[in-house]
């Protein structure tokens, strides 16, 4: 499995460990984890078992998820992945962030468009999907700027925070 994708501004590295003090400042901002399916990091040691989780999963070709580093500073400013890998149906569930200062800057569409060109070239993968909450509109917007299709609202679909709540379906084929 691959461990290293090159945007023309980024590195998307597999995370590891190191990287837990600069995922948790990320995932320690409530607009950041907002509508994440985690809830706000309140210390690095929870930022340490979520890389630990990740990367159990990629040991099984399940996922894998990569640190977004800004070339120019060498600093993390996000994470990427591929959630889910399902190779005998030929897709993948994919995920991003990025730190609310890199916010507007086009930073999750460059990463994102890697994962795209990623998994249908290398991966051989047909179809890509996200799952988003539909008050997350500046995602849905990077999904539609990268020609992904909404295919519909998957009604009460995941429990968070012991309430049931909607998400969107977005997905894109090869062949789009």
């Amino acid at each position: 499995m691959i461990t290293e994708l090159h945007t023309e501004r980024l590195h998307l590295k597999k995370m590891k460990i190191s990287d837990s003090s600069s995922l948790f400042k990320i995932w320690s901002d409530p607009d950041v984890t907002e509508f994440m399916d985690i809830g706000c990091f309140t210390n690095e040691n929870q930022a340490k078992e979520m890389i630990n989780l990740l990367d159990d999963l990629s040991r099984d070709n399940k996922s894998i998820r990569f640190s977004i580093i800004k070339k120019e500073s060498n600093e993390i400013i996000g994470s990427c992945g591929y959630n889910t890998l399902d190779f005998g149906n030929g897709k993948a569930e994919i995920g991003y962030d990025i730190a609310k200062s890199f916010w507007g800057r086009g930073y999750a569409t460059e990463a994102v468009s890697s994962l795209l060109d990623h998994g249908f070239s290398s991966l051989k993968l047909n179809r890509i999907e996200a799952k988003v909450d539909p008050g997350n509109v500046n995602s849905m917007r990077l999904l539609q700027k990268l020609n992904f299709t909404f295919e519909g609202t998957l009604r009460q679909y995941e429990r968070v925070e012991g309430k049931f709540t909607d998400l969107n379906m977005y997905s894109k084929l090869i062949s789009d």
